[in-house]
């Protein structure tokens, strides 16, 4: 399970800082915002994903 989970996790959080990177672009965020940004969605990307992992493995 976890051998398939950790490739799509990483694929997941490529493709989500590829979207916040055009979010980021398309709303002219200041240079000086955008590394909190995404802090703030890698961080809630990851919990989502450990969760996700801990609810499929535990039930």
């Amino acid at each position: 399970m976890i051998l398939f989970f950790i490739p799509f996790a990483l694929f997941i959080l490529f493709f989500i800082n590829t979207m916040t990177n055009s979010l980021c672009l398309q709303r002219d965020i200041p240079e000086e915002r955008q590394p909190k940004v995404f802090r703030t969605i890698n961080v809630l990307v990851t919990i989502l994903l450990i969760s996700s992992y801990v609810e499929v493995s535990f039930t």
